[in-house]
């Protein structure tokens, strides 16, 4: 029987994986490493930890690497973070999943400020149980270090919880938690690179209409 819900927040709760690309293109860019949209986007979903070596060949935990991380969420703050939305019925299926009793739990990769501040542009904050962030978790996604986080949050056992994410760097970590993981679209990836889900929607409005046709659904995930 399913009990709870993990749910990833960039991309998935938050239009926001273009805004987190842009804000590392920018900070790289301020420090002479000039890096393509094109080069950073697909490690959007990855821990900030792992961006960055992924595409500048700075490690994260080096004097520079944490200069320039903590340079990077000014400028997501400052000229990214105002401007988010919702995915489309993010908090429209949020609620409902609250109102049938079941515990919310957020598992992501942001810092702990970092992932309240993308909650509230989620417009969610308040529907949420617990909150796991990087602060919980040895190693970021696409280790499954945040997803057991949040599972041992939850108390709940793995097998009664569904996860809910829009990148490869979810699937992966939910699966290697012993999460099936259902993917949305919104995050920007295809159903080829989302493989690995027990479903795939465009956005929460599209799940939360499917849901309210069938309410079994997420019940039958896990069988």
């Amino acid at each position: 029987m399913l009990k709870g819900v993990i749910f990833d927040v960039d991309g998935t709760l938050v239009a926001s994986n273009d805004a987190h690309a842009r804000a590392w293109i920018d900070v790289l860019s301020e420090a002479g490493h000039e890096v393509s949209f094109d080069v950073v986007w697909p490690a959007i979903g990855m821990g900030s930890d792992k961006v960055l070596p992924a595409v500048a060949g700075i490690e994260s935990d080096s004097a520079k690497g944490k200069e320039l991380t903590k340079r990077r969420w000014e400028i997501f703050e400052r000229d990214y973070l105002p401007s988010l939305r919702p995915t489309p019925g993010a908090r429209a299926l949020v609620a409902r999943l609250a109102d049938d009793g079941l515990k919310l739990i957020v598992a992501t990769s942001a810092g702990g400020s970092e992932a309240g501040d993308l909650l509230d542009a989620a417009g969610v904050r308040d529907l949420m149980d617990a909150a796991t962030s990087a602060s919980d978790a040895g190693d970021s996604k696409p280790d499954p270090d945040i997803v057991l986080a949040a599972i041992k949050k939850s108390g709940v056992n793995a097998s009664n919880l569904i996860m809910i994410g829009d990148t490869p760097y979810d699937v992966q970590a939910a699966t290697s938690a012993g999460v099936k993981l259902i993917a949305f679209r919104s995050g920007g990836w295809s159903n080829e690179e989302l493989s690995g889900a027990v479903a795939i929607y465009d956005n929460p409005a599209d799940l939360l209409a499917w849901y309210e046709r069938s309410p079994t659904l997420l019940q039958d995930f896990l069988a």
